[in-house]
């Protein structure tokens, strides 16, 4: 009983509501309202299973997974199987079921990497011949077909002969008795031909009068010349709705004699769609997949902008209001929390929103929280949240909570002794203002009992409440936590904030000297509070303004942090465009070089050549070293006058870095490798002995170090890149987050090439691994891999 009412108090069937508008059938949207509680953490990591395959399946597919064809054919299995015979529409429906079924397991075969759907439609029998059956018998209409025995088909045959037959005799006799007729007209009454006659001229056509119009203007006959052929057309009539029950019976009895087959069909395809729908509303939600934690191997619960879902239905769906999200973190040895603050701060819904996260996980939805959402699994969630005043029974708010908390311990003693005798506490209970409604003594002493027997015998505890003392249980006990929401004395309203570790602090004395209230009684108020209250609001209050300043400063090196790395990346992209720039001009240089050497080749040829015609004489061989010189002056660079040695700098010195184009102090001579370090400005950084010269240019004297005896070595032969189980990397189904994670371990521990199995599907996937490996240090480049080693499915990574 009590789990009924704490879902009914967390609206978990509005949730189950909107789930089940996601569903694609109208068996997956009933299973979706109804959704059922599993019994055991497996079974949950089952249902988790599914949602993630689902998912992954749709990110790949364009369209999504389609139920189109598929229909609730289970009271049709359930009259086939007590011999009734199915119509036409029952039969049609069976078909495209089969049908639809068909083509979910065809597109689930076709895909990698889907274990657990893969074995869901294993054992889906779609029975081809019994749909091609129905199909040959039943046409779109649900109407039996000629071809569905030659018995009909000759059946009809006489039909189509007997009605032209009537239809001719009757268009006679309209055209002999045209002034009889109130309009050239056939009909039917019935399965009966008849015509229009003016009602003054009745004995003009005689036969049986079917019909009347309205006015009693018009008489509906069938005139006495056809009447035989009228019977013979309702005996032929009968036959032909009798062979058409023997068909659809034979059908009837062929669906029957697979009945428990076409019911396992029906689950499959229901386990199916409400899997689609689970997929389909938690990425309309935002949500992740949870992780089942174990407490008991110190594992912390977090989950991190956890939003409540009605509230976001609410936002999207009805205009309401921003949701703001909560962090809860909940270390392992902790069991009981207790969240203090003012009246409509957000504590009943931080309690609603870890109840609907813990179901919502269990019964394999993703939660809407940021990734990692990390939680136990629960056997119980029970609650105790809101009023449950009862005028018939005579039950005020105190005797309601009592009441209710009775049923919430007498469940977790039953779910104690079901179990084993070592099986430990794992149930979530939250309790709403514990111990209020009565006299606040006893009912702080009260909640303090109730709140410490729940540490020893619940999983974790979630009160609220606006009990000072039981803010004092954290100091007594490790096991109790503190939090509270948040409260903006400027503006008197609450943020909806959660703060850990930070006690509640009572804010109404303050919010009544804001709101006008005399001084003076605010004042006497406090002194009847006393000062060791007092003294603890300022504590708590100062422990809020510290936490506010860490707040601010984290933001502001959040702030410093991004511009750094703004900064890096235009120097960055400065350094790139230098580097560009200096290959290009050592590129036009290099042809400027060998141009001048071609121009300087050929005037040479030419002075060679003069010296070659004639005799050369002596004036000509002068004449032709001068010209040579005047070449070598045109074409050979100027000599640059070599730097005066003899420099060696000195602690305190100044000197110029020319590359730097500064100068600069120096704070320690060369060593003997030739490094020295120097100060310019506020920066010190360490140079080579070759780059600097002193003011007036003189070039330092070269460090001379003993030259160490070559050793030869013979460079090791690489390895051949061969492909092994220990160097590939299979990212399928992976989200671009979890994969960064793998792809950094494994390149981080690679001696050499690495293949990254990341598939084709939407291409999301392998353009995040590309981007990763382009900021990656050790990456010094990557490839498609062979056409018959994966394609542009497979990335070949090369390590430096």
């Amino acid at each position: 009983m009590i789990q009924s009412e704490t879902l009914e108090l967390l609206e978990w069937h509005r949730l189950c509501q909107h789930l089940c508008t996601f569903a694609a059938t109208k068996l997956g949207a009933t299973a979706a309202r109804h959704l059922k509680m599993p019994e055991s953490q497996a079974e949950s990591e089952q249902l988790l299973e599914q949602t993630k395959e689902v998912y992954q399946l749709e990110s790949r597919l364009t369209t999504g997974l389609s139920f189109e064809g598929i229909q609730d054919i289970g009271d049709s299995l359930e009259r086939a199987e007590r011999s009734g015979i199915l119509t036409g529409d029952e039969l049609l429906a069976i078909a495209t079921t089969l049908a639809g079924a068909r083509n979910l397991r065809r597109v689930i075969d076709n895909q990698e990497d889907l274990p657990i759907l893969t074995n869901l439609v294993a054992d889906l029998r779609t029975y081809p011949e019994l749909e091609q059956e129905i199909h040959r018998c039943i046409d779109e209409r649900a109407q039996v077909t000629d071809r569905a025995s030659q018995k009909l088909g000759e059946i009809r045959t006489d039909l189509r002969r007997l009605r032209t037959q009537i239809t001719q005799k009757l268009q006679n006799i309209l055209q002999a008795k045209a002034g009889a007729v109130q309009e050239q007209l056939i009909t039917q009454r019935g399965d009966r031909y008849v015509i229009p006659v003016k009602a003054p001229q009745k004995d003009a056509i005689p036969g049986i009068v079917h019909d009347t119009s309205t006015s009693g203007a018009t008489l509906y006959v069938e005139p006495n010349s056809i009447v035989p052929l009228g019977n013979q057309l309702r005996q032929i009539i009968r036959k032909e709705q009798a062979e058409e029950e023997a068909i659809r019976r034979v059908l009837t009895e062929q669906v029957a004699a697979v009945k428990p087959d076409l019911e396992r069909l029906l689950a499959i395809v229901t386990t199916l769609d409400l899997a689609t729908a689970r997929s389909r509303y938690s990425f309309w939600l935002g949500a992740n997949p949870p992780r089942f934690i174990n407490r008991e191997e110190s594992e912390i619960i977090t989950l991190r902008h956890l939003r409540h879902p009605l509230l976001v239905w609410q936002q999207q769906h009805e205009q309401g209001q921003p949701v703001v999200p909560v962090d809860l973190f909940i270390s392992p040895q902790i069991r009981v929390v207790t969240i203090t603050g003012p009246n409509t701060g957000g504590k009943t819904v931080t309690l609603k929103t870890l109840g609907l996260a813990a179901l919502m996980a269990k019964v394999g939805l993703f939660v809407p929280a940021r990734e990692p959402v990390e939680i136990p699994w629960f056997d119980q969630v029970l609650a105790d949240i809101g009023d449950e005043q009862s005028l018939q029974q005579s039950l005020s708010t105190f005797s309601g909570h009592i009441r209710r908390i009775s049923r919430i311990l007498d469940a977790i003693s039953n779910d104690g002794e079901s179990h084993a005798p070592c099986h430990k506490p794992n149930s979530l209970v939250l309790l709403d203002e514990v111990g209020a409604g009565t006299d606040p003594v006893e009912g702080s002493a009260l909640a303090i009992a109730l709140l410490q027997y729940l540490s020893n015998h619940a999983q974790l505890t979630i009160a609220t409440t606006h009990f000072g003392e039981l803010k004092a249980l954290k100091y007594e006990d490790e096991r109790f936590e503190n939090a509270s929401v948040e409260f903006d004395e400027s503006t008197l309203s609450p943020t909806y904030r959660l703060l850990w570790g930070i006690p509640g602090r009572s804010n109404a004395l303050t919010i009544a000297l804001r709101l006008g209230l005399k001084p003076e009684v605010v004042e006497q108020a406090k002194s009847q509070v006393g000062e060791a209250t007092d003294e603890v609001n300022q504590v708590i209050a100062g422990l809020e303004a510290q936490r506010r300043r860490q707040e601010t400063k984290a933001t502001e090196a959040q702030n410093v942090l991004q511009q750094a790395e703004r900064l890096y990346k235009e120097v960055s992209e400065k350094a790139s465009a230098l580097q560009e720039r200096e290959s290009a001009l050592r590129a036009s240089q290099e042809v400027a070089v060998q141009q001048a050497i071609t121009q300087a080749k050929g005037e040479i040829a030419q002075v060679i050549r003069r010296l070659q015609q004639g005799t050369p004489t002596a004036q000509d061989a002068q004449q032709a070293t001068n010209a040579l010189n005047q070449i070598a002056q045109k074409y050979q660079p100027a000599t640059q006058p070599k730097p005066k040695l003899g420099f060696m700098p000195k602690v305190g010195d100044r000197l110029r870095v020319p590359k730097l184009g500064q100068t600069a102090e120096v704070l320690t001579t060369p060593g003997n490798d030739g490094e020295l370090t120097v100060r310019f400005g506020i920066m010190k950084m360490t140079v080579k002995l070759e780059d600097v010269e002193s003011l007036d240019g003189q070039k330092a004297e070269p460090v001379v170090k003993a030259k160490p005896v070559p050793t030869v070595v013979t460079p090791p032969q690489p390895a051949p890149a061969i492909r092994t189980s220990q160097n590939t990397v299979d990212l399928r189904g992976k989200r671009v987050a979890d994969a960064e994670f793998i792809l950094d371990k494994a390149i981080s521990e690679a001696t050499g090439p690495v293949w990254i199995i990341h598939g084709y599907g939407t291409g999301k996937l392998r353009q995040g691994v590309h981007t990763f490996l382009q900021q990656h240090p050790r990456v010094s480049n990557y490839e498609a891999a062979e056409r018959a080693d994966g394609g542009s499915g497979v990335t070949i990574v090369h390590i430096k």
